[in-house]
């Protein structure tokens, strides 16, 4: 299915990565499930869809305060991205999403906004030879408040020199809705193929 833009001259195009450029998010459930289970350290896979967009430090310290695990938040975070980059080769892009964004190069300003660590990121842009596509990348980290708050966007927006109201978002998860949102932008959210089809609304 086509992506749905809506009809306003929009000024630069803003991507969540995961999920939405690519069909990362089982990668990213297996990182987990490996990098939590010396932990014993349940992670049901409609929770972990359901928190998409969220640092993976956040992620640690809320199921250690859901579970009253006392896990090293720093130490499994690093190791569950570990556990991906291993797996990155094997990425794939959501392929309509990725056709977008060689359509918009050069013609409007594109960013990445992601939860994920700049390595990864970089890395992830990297194996489906599009990094040099996007004019910058606002990664976890880089941020005090994550999504669903709007700053990452507004981050975004403003390195862009664009007004947060004349940028598109294209999201996979809830919570990046929502943020785009907070921010006053228009939103599409993309479902990449789980397990088929893509499907795209424009988010008012």
């Amino acid at each position: 299915m086509a992506l749905d833009i809506p009809d306003y001259p929009f000024r630069a195009y803003l991507f969540d990565l995961d999920g939405t450029i690519t069909d990362s998010m089982p990668l990213h459930y297996l990182a987990w499930s490996e990098a939590l289970a010396e932990w014993n350290c349940p992670f049901p896979e409609d929770q972990f869809y359901a928190w998409g967009g969220r640092p993976v430090p956040d992620i640690v310290a809320t199921l250690n305060q859901i579970h009253g695990l006392s896990m090293p938040v720093d130490a499994v975070s690093h190791t569950k991205e570990d556990h991906f980059v291993r797996r990155i080769d094997e990425l794939q892009a959501v392929p309509e999403v990725l056709a977008l964004v060689h359509a918009t190069h050069g013609r409007l300003p594109m960013a990445v906004v992601s939860g994920s660590p700049r390595d990864s990121v970089v890395r992830s842009l990297e194996v489906l030879g599009i990094l040099p596509l996007f004019d910058t990348l606002v990664c976890a980290g880089e941020y005090t408040q994550g999504k669903p708050h709007p700053e990452p966007f507004l981050k975004a927006a403003e390195q862009l020199n664009v007004a947060p109201e004349d940028c598109l978002v294209f999201e996979d998860a809830d919570l990046g809705i929502q943020a785009a949102t907070a921010a006053g932008m228009q939103s599409i959210k993309v479902v990449a193929p789980r397990p088929d089809a893509v499907v795209a609304t424009a988010q008012r």
